[in-house]
């Protein structure tokens, strides 16, 4: 499809919109990589539907960006999105199901604050058309964050299953392994620094 003549974007705009096409897609990725782990859960749905929509964001952005000149994809992107997607996909095996939970919340509501930041930079150079775009996903992605935020708080009535390691893996569960028993030596150190001080 023919555009036309880029229209030039504020230089807060074209970073602006690169850090979107890199926080959506890891997000998507993540977001992707939990909903299999909470297979057979009530949290699957949720997930399942936030990711989804980020893939259609990403999607149709790609058009409204390209009349700027701007392109998303993972070579225009650099290294740096594919080492943030895994660092994540790495770090989440040392976590629980609900840790990655509600980080997946905070993903969300970084991506939805992006997009309400954008808007306004985009609507103060004149433009029409992102503002309106970045507004309707704000809105979409904060109802899907609700969504993931009711179900991460819901694992708190299965207190069990909420600490289950998020990659059943023999890898994620060894990983799993190594964040308690950093988590406990913590613990345990905390508490000699008490002793001493009330001593």
């Amino acid at each position: 499809m023919e555009y036309g003549s880029p229209v030039p974007l504020h230089p807060a705009e074209n970073r602006g919109y690169r850090e979107l096409y890199l926080s959506a897609r890891a997000a998507q990725k993540r977001l992707g990589r939990l909903a299999l782990a909470l297979d057979g859960t009530d949290a699957r749905e949720p997930v399942d539907k936030a990711t989804d929509s980020l893939g259609k964001l990403l999607e149709e952005l790609g058009p409204l960006t390209a009349r700027h000149d701007l392109y998303g994809n993972v070579a225009a992107q650099g290294g740096g999105g594919t080492f943030g997607v895994l660092r994540g996909a790495v770090f989440d095996r040392f976590l629980e199901r609900n840790q990655a939970l509600r980080i997946a919340v905070d993903d969300l509501e970084h991506v939805a604050t992006l997009l309400a930041y954008l808007a306004n930079v985009s609507e103060a150079r004149g433009d029409k058309k992102l503002p309106e775009f970045c507004r309707s996903w704000e809105r979409r992605l904060r109802r899907q964050e609700g969504a993931v935020r009711r179900a991460a708080v819901s694992l708190g009535e299965t207190p069990d299953a909420a600490i289950e390691p998020l990659d059943a893996s023999p890898a994620g569960r060894a990983a799993h392994r190594v964040a308690w028993a950093v988590g406990t030596a913590g613990e345990w150190t905390d508490r000699q620094v008490a002793r001493r001080r009330r001593g």
